[in-house]
């Protein structure tokens, strides 16, 4: 009777609530902002990585299911279906890498619709470039470029910038980031989920969570922008993850079915969202209302989105609504609020106690070596592709373009991604790179045959260079015969000159013929530099374009470097035999080319000036010397032991050695288990053991030059390093050689070069941000918070792109990296640079694999780990210099000179040996840099320059300095000059700037002075300290 009862019960309580939620329900979601409310600003998005698990191919198709479900292609059909159907809804997208690839597949009706819904502000891109970028391993060059390519697809098929930054999962957040690729970029705001676990405590209890961030101490307030840490990394909060494989609870609000959990529902919702309230300043808050390659089916999303807009309205106690971040923005700069103040950067970064995310630094060192030289060779690319005409048809520069903007996502280069995904990251970059190899070398050709063509000189409109280009695919059989053509020549780089092999100069020079060398300089100075090819005898001369012979040094190749050598070119044709390095000085001018000559000896006679010798024979210290400097050598240790400036006569005692950190298993400290991974650096002490032979001395071989000299070393028979001085030096070169790292022993290796001094640093040092500004760091020591130490070596660990120095009263030592790499002060008077890693233990931070790089041949059959080559330059100098040397060096590693070779014959007359594309005489400032020079696909030529000193970073070069545009482009009429944005996508007197209110702004932190936009007619540019400007080019033809 009891259980009649009830069901009577249940049955007239469901009678009441149907009449009360009559179905179907017309669901009420056009709420907007209202005042006096707390207003919670759902924010719908998906997060898709350009590569991580899978390759960016498989992630846009959907394949490769079994590593990971995920088909961006349908998230974009599936989310536009659902604001086609109401226009309510809203939506951001932010990787326009995979937009554009969707894009290219829609017909007319689709991007009509979708160019409504873009307009409209349903859909809206946010961040706009091709990738999330990564803020710790990338140049501030390619963070520019690779959001300039997303831009310029997103102006070109909408006529939109986005003006909201959306860096929601890098790994730690960077100083350039926010003023440069945000503040100048035209951004009003910038959101990221990811920050130091104590430093968000810290800002949770203070509601400091969004503040004002100036990244640049130079430009100050002028380039500042409005930051917010998401509450939840970038996922929903706890318990509205409303996807459809979720396990937390949906709004169910149908009273005949199960589960019925509507008030349930509300009441969460109204409780997350004034828990979050308490954290944040203002009535506004935002909910970031998705995940990794979430909207594969957005029906399941936005239907719970309309239920909980529809009845958190209805129940009033707050306010919610489909929004994006730029209207959140635009309610926070509304509210009038006065916000705190936030300087340098978010780095390192830390999830938990034992777990710093300082290992990426260096992960996968030779995918962050190519990138980076992959970087100076695009930029010179561009740059002869414009000189000579781009060429709508292939070839082309665009593929390496696209490649490296892909690989600057922050799973690329970082090195956080499979090993299936890097080698497809590498595979593009190869692909791209020999096209835009072509690219340049058919660009040097015509400048070197001294004619002006439809692809050579002369700028001409891409309608006439339509109609008057060949037909043919060769842009060579277009040429005079009677000069060079392409069956006579064709230029070749050796992209294995780090290890001493290329085929053309190793070659047997015949008599009568030559191999000629073509010297490419991107930079806007004339350089002098050395240049080392490998050869395979010592008979051999080098003539300058006019025919004087050139000093020249012939010094074999060192062991270590052989052997490397005959393992990654087992399946290449190799010659076998002596090899010998061949160094001469070269000088190219600015934005030009010089040629030189390699032949065969007359007479015979060698290369002079060499003495090679073994340590045995040497009594006391070891020295080898340049101009300006000396270094001296322990004979008992092989260790570098001082530095003497022969200018002053200063003595700089050092001492360098190579160690490792033996890698945690996770398993150091009783329940807190972290391994030392792809992200995650945690040695198991901080004792960092020394690499050494006791059965070898650490010094093989002196060579003494009168070009360079060289000192090699061999520390283990899987560590070495060539230390070089070049005979007018004031740096040393140290050339290093890492692996395989051997694990025989089950011990994970993390391998270090420590550099030790007797400096009073005072815990201090300085690092780079993005290769651009340095920030000085102190160990142990957060300015935000008080920090807690945990990881005394992993928690002073610091991204390098450019270097790293320490200083005391006078003197500054520093030390220059050719890649991104980790580094540290772990002691006073200390630098170290983490150079390889060999893990055996994953850090369980996503990628679920080792970081155990091998390399095989021979179908598998011969494996080894992977070796590395790098470069580390170091420079001893008083203050003024040192900070001169340190941009000046920068530029020259970061723009290297482009060598390129070819054999002639007295068949072949080379028109023009030597080139400038500038002014005759003109070289630009020595303070300012050509850092973009390309013709787009539309026939504009993109410039921009950029001043490289900080303020008062050097007395005489951190000043304004000035440019004459015409100086670069002499011989062509410019019909208009327009300045843009920094991502050269929309004038830059356009471009809005928000006028926040600080906590304690005195208004001391305006920053340099900033100029007006170019006007109609002017020329002359002026840069002020640390300012990028950006132009649009117009030639009259």
């Amino acid at each position: 009777m009891k259980m009649v009862g009830s069901l009577i019960y249940c049955f007239v309580v469901c009678i009441c609530l149907c009449q009360c939620l009559a179905f179907p329900v017309d669901y009420n979601n056009t709420a907007v902002p209202v005042k006096g409310k707390l207003n919670v600003h759902l924010v719908p998005h998906s997060h898709d990585d350009l590569g991580w698990l899978k390759t960016v191919d498989q992630y846009f198709v959907g394949s490769n299911s079994s590593i990971q479900v995920a088909a961006v292609q349908y998230i974009l059909d599936s989310v536009v279906s659902a604001l086609q159907e109401d226009p309510n809804k809203k939506f951001i997208y932010v990787e326009t890498g995979f937009f554009a690839r969707w894009w290219r597949q829609q017909n007319e009706k689709k991007k009509e619709i979708v160019r409504k819904l873009v307009a409209s502000g349903q859909l809206e891109f946010i961040n706009g470039g091709w990738v999330m970028h990564d803020e710790a391993t990338v140049m501030y060059v390619d963070m520019i470029d690779q959001t300039s390519l997303g831009h310029r697809f997103l102006m070109k098929e909408f006529g939109v910038l986005p003006v909201t930054g959306w860096q929601i999962d890098p790994f730690g957040h960077s100083a350039v980031q926010a003023y440069l690729l945000c503040a100048e970029v035209g951004f009003s705001s910038l959101f990221f989920g990811r920050a130091d676990y104590q430093d968000i405590a810290n800002r949770r209890n203070r509601r400091t969570m969004e503040t004002i961030w100036r990244g640049s101490k130079t430009l100050g307030a002028s380039a500042q922008v409005f930051t917010g840490i998401l509450p939840n990394l970038y996922v929903p909060p706890d318990g509205f993850d409303l996807g459809i494989a979720t396990t937390e609870a949906v709004v169910q609000d149908d009273p005949f079915l199960y589960d019925y959990n509507l008030e349930e529902r509300v009441n969460s919702f109204v409780k997350s969202a004034r828990d979050q309230a308490k954290q944040y300043r203002t009535n506004h808050i935002i909910w970031t209302m998705g995940e990794d390659f979430a909207y594969e089916s957005a029906g399941t999303w936005f239907k719970q989105m309309d239920k909980l807009i529809h009845y958190v309205n209805k129940d009033g106690r707050v306010n919610a609504f489909y929004s994006t971040p730029t209207i959140y923005t635009r309610e926070k700069y509304m509210s009038n609020e006065i916000w705190p103040l936030k300087t340098d950067d978010f780095f390192p970064y830390a999830d938990h106690s034992n777990a710093y995310w300082t290992g990426y630094f260096t992960s996968r060192p030779a995918l962050k070596g190519y990138v980076r030289k992959l970087s100076g060779f695009l930029q010179a690319a561009k740059q002869l592709e414009f000189l000579v005409g781009r060429n709508k048809r292939k070839p082309n520069t665009y593929s390496l373009e696209e490649a490296m903007a892909i690989v600057q996502h922050h799973d690329a280069v970082v090195g956080t991604s499979k090993q299936h995904v890097a080698n497809d990251y590498a595979a593009r970059l190869s692909h791209g790179s020999l096209e835009a190899e072509n690219v340049m070398s058919s660009a040097l050709v015509c400048l070197m045959n001294g004619k002006s063509s439809n692809f050579c000189g002369d700028k001409i409109s891409s309608e006439q260079r339509a109609q008057t280009e060949p037909k043919k695919e060769n842009l060579f059989e277009e040429i005079d015969s009677e000069s060079i053509s392409r069956d006579k020549i064709e230029l070749e780089q050796c992209p294995l000159m780090n290890i001493s092999y290329c085929p053309k100069s190793e070659a047997n020079l015949d008599t009568g013929r030559s191999l000629a060398i073509v010297l490419y300089n991107p930079l806007g100075w004339k350089r002098n530099e050395v240049i080392k090819i490998p050869v395979t005898n010592t008979t051999l001369e080098v003539l300058d374009s006019i025919g004087n012979k050139i000093q020249t040094q012939i010094v074999p190749v060192d062991p270590a470097t052989r052997r490397v050598r005959n393992f990654y070119t087992q399946d290449m044709s190799v010659q076998a035999g002596p090899l010998f390095n061949l160094y001469f000085e070269a000088s190219v001018p600015p934005l030009g080319y010089s040629v030189y000559f390699l032949k065969a000896a007359k007479n015979g006679a060698s290369a002079a000036g060499t003495l090679s010798m073994k340590p045995g024979h040497i009594n006391g210290e070891i020295i080898v010397d340049s101009t300006r400097i000396q270094l001296a050598f322990s004979k008992s240790t092989g260790l570098l032991k001082e530095i003497r400036n022969h200018h002053n006569n200063a003595v700089f005692p050092i001492n360098q050695s190579l160690c490792w950190y033996n890698s945690s298993d996770g398993n150091t400290r009783k329940g807190t288990y972290e391994a030392s991974g792809a992200y995650i650096f945690r040695p198991n002490i901080s004792r960092c053991f020394p690499i050494e032979d006791s059965k070898k001395q650490v010094i093989q071989s002196v060579t003494k030059g009168n070009v360079v000299s060289e000192v090699y070393q061999q520390f283990s028979p899987w560590a070495s390093q060539v230390v070089r001085l070049y005979k007018n030096a004031e740096d040393v070169e140290i050339d290093f050689l890492i692996g395989p790292i051997p694990i025989d022993d089950d011990l994970g290796k993390e391998v270090v070069s420590q550099f030790r001094t007797n400096m009073v640093s005072n815990k201090e040092f300085y690092t780079d941000s993005n290769g651009r500004d340095f920030l000085k760091r102190i160990r142990n020591y957060r300015a935000d918070w008080n920090l807690s130490v945990h990881e005394i070596i992993a928690g002073n660990y610091y991204p390098l792109n450019l270097g790293i120095y320490l200083k005391d009263n006078d003197t500054e030592f520093s030390l220059l990296v050719d890649r991104s790499v980790g580094g540290s002060s772990v002691s006073d008077g200390e630098l170290e640079l983490m150079l390889h890693r060999r893990l055996l233990h994953d850090d369980n931070k996503g990628v679920a694999e080792n970081l155990n790089e091998t390399v095989c041949f021979d179908n598998n059959k011969t494996c080894e780990g992977l070796t590395v080559q790098g470069k580390i330059f170091l420079n001893v100098n008083p203050t003024e210099q040192a900070s001169e040397w340190r941009r000046t060096k920068g530029q020259r590693e970061v723009l290297p000179l482009q060598i390129f070779f070819v054999t002639v014959g007295d068949e072949i007359k080379i028109k023009e040996p030597q080139f400038s594309a500038l002014a005759k005489g003109y070289e630009l400032p020595p303070n300012v840099a050509i850092i973009t020079l390309q013709e787009l696909e539309d026939g504009q030529t993109l410039l921009r320059l950029a001043h490289l000193y900080e303020a008062s970073e050097n007395v005489k070069l951190s000043v304004p300095a000035t440019v004459d545009i015409h100086n670069l482009f002499p011989g062509r009429k410019i019909k208009k000059i327009v300045e843009l944005n920094l991502s050269g996508v929309q004038e830059k007197s356009k471009i809005k700037t928000l006028n926040w209110k600080v906590e304690g702004d005195t208004g001391s932190s305006a920053g340099a002075p900033r100029r007006d936009a170019l006007k109609d007619g002017e020329h002359i540019v002026e840069l002020s300290p640390m300012e990028i400007r950006t132009f649009n080019l117009d030639f009259d033809v």
